[in-house]
């Protein structure tokens, strides 16, 4: 099913390698290149502004969230661990839990949760089959493996109560979810999958829930993002430009979808590879949330 006939624009022509983690703080759509360890931002009215850089690691960097009370600082999914992230570039460890495991790994796709919690997934270099965990950061910036067993860790995204969470395994091609408690942050039940992807339908990448609760999801390989209603039906199908969208974001009242692509891994990029794109879309999203800790 279309959703859409209206062509994508490109809102950045930024070439990037890995594009992902696109969210809107405030008034601001922020995203980043995870292989270079940049941080961009997009002020205003994204249809003409240029990207912004926040920040330049030397280290991966998978995705950050604002960290509540404190203008400029993030908490960052970044190299084998998480770190609050300041206004002048500094990294303030909080954990390297990906320095204890087996193969070399890296922090992937990360999110705040309505609660204040920070949630990020990793992944081997390599793609080991297993390697990749799913953490949470809680308020007083203890790191907890929520999950193990993973390949490629994305997403994830919650619903607006923050009761229920979607989790990508992208090497997997599944879309799995579960119920959380919103007071203690533990999951409820285990996963059950939500989306099988078959071959020939891309793979899962990053996600997103609309203001009426349905799913979206960027589909690495396919040049399409995906939009399921809550019980897993497959509402509509969108095109884009480019073979990998990487995330997907939702203007929370502009009525428009923002999908990050990469030039990784495509063998002929076309000149929207590694873009931010944009096309109208009837349904708006929310803000990013924030991790609400370390004050």
């Amino acid at each position: 099913m279309t959703f859409t006939s209206v062509p994508a624009s490109v809102v950045v022509d930024g070439a990037y390698e890995l594009a992902e983690g696109g969210r809107w703080v405030d008034d601001r759509y922020v995203y980043v290149d995870i292989l270079s360890g940049r941080l961009f931002e997009l002020r205003g009215d994204t249809g003409s502004a240029a990207a912004h850089q926040l920040a330049r690691l030397d280290v991966p960097l998978g995705a950050v969230a604002p960290v509540d009370d404190r203008s400029g600082t993030w908490i960052a999914a970044a190299g084998t661990g998480i770190a609050l992230l300041t206004a002048d570039g500094a990294l303030e460890w909080l954990d390297r839990p990906e320095d204890r495991t087996p193969v070399p790994s890296r922090m992937n796709d990360g999110v705040a949760d309505p609660a204040g919690r920070f949630w990020a997934g990793s992944m081997a270099y390599d793609g080991t089959h297993g390697a990749g965990s799913l953490y949470r950061t809680d308020p007083d910036g203890s790191v907890v493996r929520v999950l193990d067993g993973l390949t490629i860790a994305n997403g994830p995204a919650f619903t607006a109560d923050g009761t229920i969470m979607y989790l990508a395994d992208t090497a997997a091609g599944t879309v799995f979810r579960c119920r959380v408690d919103p007071v203690a942050g533990a999951l409820v039940g285990g996963l059950e999958t939500f989306v099988q992807l078959r071959d020939g339908e891309g793979s899962p990448d990053g996600m997103t829930v609309d203001a009426e609760g349905c799913l979206w999801v960027a589909m690495w390989g396919a040049g399409t993002v995906r939009r399921y209603h809550p019980y897993g039906r497959l509402l509509h199908t969108v095109s884009v430009p480019a073979p990998h969208p990487t995330s997907v974001c939702l203007h929370p009242s502009d009525n428009r979808l923002y999908v990050t692509t990469a030039r990784y891994g495509v063998k002929s990029p076309t000149a929207t590879s590694g873009a931010v794109l944009s096309l109208p879309v009837p349904v708006r999203g929310t803000a990013a949330c924030s991790w609400r800790g370390r004050r």
